[in-house]
């Protein structure tokens, strides 16, 4: 299934990736962020926030905002 990802740490980015169905949120953050974890991060599906848990469906938009910002 294809969903958007954006990425707000640094630079940014935002793409359409094909992932598996069933693939939950905190799977696909340990997939997109190389590093740090999810408890520093603001994670939102279709501009909601979401557990890690949740499931993710077809068209889904994730975005993760990071919330500790080194050097700040």
């Amino acid at each position: 299934m294809r969903i958007l990802v954006i990425n707000n740490d640094g630079g940014g980015f935002a793409d359409y990736i094909e992932v598996e169905p069933g693939l939950s949120v905190a799977d696909l953050f340990r997939r997109q962020v190389a590093y740090g974890q999810p408890s520093d991060y603001l994670i939102r599906v279709n501009r909601q926030p979401t557990p890690p848990d949740q499931l993710l469906q077809e068209g889904d938009r994730v975005s993760f905002t990071p919330t500790k910002i080194e050097g700040a």
